[in-house]
């Protein structure tokens, strides 16, 4: 941000207010993208020819490469100017999301997606920078909750949306419908910020610890996505990838440690309240990103429901979570963030719980209750524990310790919908083995061709119930693991000292 004192002079007042809807707007989309295509994977997947599993790709490509490009965000504004990277920036995310909406092969898909997140990555950071830019000081407080609530929107617009586009139109269009938008956000951009436009700074760009960060990352993602179809650590292709990622992790750290400027400031990691608090938030992140992956996925294959209703249910919490933002908000500065934070994730551990009691014959209004009661915590988790790691370091570290909190949140996101699927897989196998054992198919073969079933439709049925059950099973067993995590998360939150007062929370994103 430059110094100049005469920068809220440069727009009307009009201007500001259109410029700040387009920033939240740009946020909403960029938002909604991690979650549109989650109800759709099966679509996807059906359409493609491919797995299920597989299909979950186009979920981790995205989060990956968008974690990635979030701590190269301060060099890039510097380097071409805060409006400049944001527009070429919605410009990259527009055209991949076009050529993702064009794939006809999973590979094709993947590649775009990862264009679609290194070019996203940069854009949620960029609005809420410009957005400070544009507003004085006295109204930045309406400006960010703006901003804010496309944040907490974009969630639960996105199982809705994505759930509706794919069974009436067709998935390519949860791609397409980021046109309009792209559009619109580039020409209001080049139309209405170009006067806040930042100076340019030749800044050194840590290349080294660049290629080590994308290199172990891009080894673990793969591991755990190719793991599931390769027997894990029986394959020496997923053995490598595992030693790549540990080596690659490693340098990586020791480089960062000991460069000047470095691409992902570890030092930061010195102070126990943002460690702990970073601990915290990605065991929640991937605890609560476990169901958004599971249910869609459930509810479409074994349950029959189609994706807008599976949507509906995934959406409940985000929809809940409006409600208690504003709060959360208001309680901020008069309670200890901690004890909001542990309440809230211990709460979302309970529902975790309920949920971990679902049957083969749930409702649908019964499966609405926990997902929408878990939304109202969420706003006492997201919004304190900002205040709670950005409080618990010094303010020049701030902007870095923003930087790696958004990347952990990512990454959390990436590696749990790898390994919650995983974990899915197996539990149904050990579910589905475990009733095969004890069961004793003969009596009801019996009254099944009785009614008329050849004996090969008889053992069909049975194994399609046999099936259904151990799948829901599957669905309880990561339930019930999430909810331990949680509250693992919940005591963990405490190792954190109490956040000093005043925290500037503006560089987070």
């Amino acid at each position: 941000m430059s110094g100049d004192d005469n920068i809220f002079a440069r727009l009307s007042p009009r201007t500001r207010t259109l410029a700040g809807m387009v920033l939240a707007l740009s946020n909403l989309m960029v938002v909604l993208d991690l979650t549109i295509a989650n109800v759709s994977v099966p679509h996807i997947a059906g359409n493609l020819g491919i797995s299920a599993d597989q299909g979950t790709w186009i979920i981790t490509s995205y989060a990956v490469s968008e974690a990635i490009c979030v701590p190269l965000t301060g060099w890039l504004a510097m380097r071409f100017g805060a409006v400049r990277m944001f527009t070429l920036s919605m410009i990259g995310f527009g055209l991949f999301s076009l050529l993702c909406g064009l794939s006809m092969t999973l590979g094709m898909l993947v590649v775009c997606r990862i264009g679609q997140g290194l070019c996203g990555g940069p854009i949620m950071p960029m609005s809420q920078t410009l957005l400070l830019r544009i507003f004085p000081p006295e109204a930045r407080g309406r400006a960010m909750g703006l901003w804010a609530m496309t944040t907490l929107v974009g969630p639960a617009l996105g199982p809705i949306v994505g759930g509706y586009i794919s069974d009436n139109w067709s998935w390519h269009w949860i791609f397409f419908i980021n046109l309009p938008i792209a559009a619109l956000c580039i020409f209001a951009a080049l139309a209405l910020l170009r006067p806040v436009e930042t100076h340019m700074v030749r800044v050194p760009i840590d290349k080294v610890g660049l290629f080590l960060l994308i290199f172990w990352i891009g080894c673990l993602q793969i591991m755990l996505d190719i793991g599931r179809d390769h027997d894990w650590f029986a394959d020496p292709l997923i053995v490598t990838l595992g030693l790549l990622a540990i080596i690659g992790f490693v340098a990586f750290v020791i480089w960062e440690l000991t460069e000047e400027h470095p691409v992902v400031d570890l030092r930061v990691f010195r102070h126990i309240g943002f460690s702990s608090g970073l601990f915290t938030m990605s065991l929640c992140y991937g605890a609560y990103f476990a169901s958004i992956v599971v249910i869609p996925q459930w509810l479409q294959t074994s349950m029959g429901y189609t994706a807008s209703w599976s949507g509906i249910v995934t959406a409940q919490t985000a929809m809940a979570a409006l409600f208690t933002a504003p709060i959360a908000g208001f309680l901020l500065s008069r309670v200890d963030v901690r004890l909001m934070i542990s309440g809230a994730v211990a709460w979302v551990g309970i529902m975790s719980l309920v949920r971990a009691h679902w049957t083969s014959d749930i409702d649908f209004g019964t499966m609405l209750i926990p997902q929408f009661l878990q939304g109202f915590a969420l706003p006492f988790f997201f919004i304190p524990l900002t205040t709670l790691t950005l409080g618990s370091v010094l303010p020049r570290e701030t902007a870095s310790a923003a930087g790696l909190q958004n990347f952990v949140r990512t990454m959390a996101i990436a590696i749990a919908t790898s390994l919650v699927l995983t974990e899915w897989g197996d539990s149904q196998r050990v579910a589905r083995n475990a009733m095969a054992n004890v069961l004793q198919p003969d009596q009801t073969q019996s009254v099944l061709s009785g009614v008329g079933l050849s004996s090969e439709q008889a053992r069909q049925m049975i194994s399609n119930l046999v099936e259904q059950e151990a799948i829901v099973i599957a669905v309880d067993h990561v339930f019930f693991l999430s909810a331990i995590i949680l509250f693992v998360a919940a005591l963990a939150v405490w190792i954190a000292p109490k956040p000093r007062a005043s925290v500037d929370t503006s560089a987070a994103h």
